[in-house]
């Protein structure tokens, strides 16, 4: 489910898996619907900001030197593409704003603090319109909240304590391969005990989700079930609960991203009633709702 085929890997197939062409090009790409790399043929394109690398086509009577010398080239190239693309960006800002760089130097004040899943189509920028400087970013698979991660438990102590953000979101996205994988009786090794903590959500919602016949659905609901504990965990934090008895604030929200429409669903978390109704086992500061 979450496996990444290795551009080595590929490659190592080339004899049976691609026609006999004598010149043509091949473009890596991401097909997150099923999980794993694939190639996808396409004309020799150059390097620019919309299109993909390119990379020679390994024929099969390619020796095994020259796919070393393809992968060589495409590393190459991938690598170059970023700095490439850095300096179109810098430039871009500086034509817009002079100061830009100036005032992002000057320190950052967030007013989010955005906890996501890695996944590589969830960019927390680009999906709303946020500039460099308004969103505090902690991803990792499956936007989870756990209280044994001392990763996720500093970000969230740092942005609330020292960067005073105004709120909090948890955004997972429908199609996620971390809650389908935890849906599925596999054992995925080193990934097993994260993924415990969505099995545990799907125990505690049972009865809901069994009683959704259609598997899509059903794994859309765990989805945003995940969402909703993730933002519970949250609330359960003395950070937040220390600082929102003091200032009001953050407030902790809950999205859901939807690769149909690139839209952003909202699953409309009730910060105070969460709040109150954790009050009597998790309350950590002492005072009372």
């Amino acid at each position: 489910m979450f496996r990444t085929r290795l551009i080595g890997s590929f490659l190592s197939k080339t004899t049976s898996a691609f026609p006999k062409q004598a010149s043509s090009t091949i473009s890596l790409r991401y097909c997150s619907n099923h999980h794993h790399g694939i190639l996808s043929h396409s004309s020799a394109t150059p390097i620019t900001k919309s299109s993909p690398s390119t990379l020679t086509h390994p024929t099969t009577h390619s020796s095994s030197s020259s796919q070393k010398e393809d992968i060589s080239m495409y590393l190459k190239e991938t690598h170059e593409r970023v700095f490439a693309r850095n300096r179109t960006w810098a430039a871009e800002q500086v034509a817009k704003d002079p100061d830009f760089f100036k005032k992002i130097s000057a320190g950052q004040t967030p007013e989010y603090l955005w906890i996501g899943c890695s996944d590589s189509r969830i960019p927390a920028e680009q999906i709303t319109g946020l500039e460099p400087g308004d969103a505090f970013v902690h991803r990792n698979i499956a936007n989870l909240v756990c209280n044994t991660d001392l990763n996720a438990m500093s970000v969230i102590e740092y942005a609330v304590a020292h960067l005073e953000v105004k709120h909090i979101v948890v955004c997972g996205h429908y199609g996620c391969g971390g809650v389908k994988a935890a849906m599925t009786p596999k054992d995925l090794g080193i990934l097993n005990p994260w993924l415990r903590n969505i099995r545990d959500i799907y125990r505690l919602h049972e009865k809901e989700l069994d009683a959704i016949k259609d598997e899509d659905a059903r794994y859309n609901r765990l989805v945003e079930l995940n969402v909703i504990e993730q933002c519970r965990n949250i609330i359960k934090t003395a950070p937040v609960q220390k600082c929102y008895a003091e200032k009001k604030f953050p407030i902790v929200h809950g999205w859901v991203f939807d690769f149909r429409d690139g839209l952003l669903k909202d699953l409309n978390i009730d910060f105070e009633s969460v709040l109150h109704d954790i009050q009597k086992i998790y309350n950590l500061t002492g005072s009372q709702k």
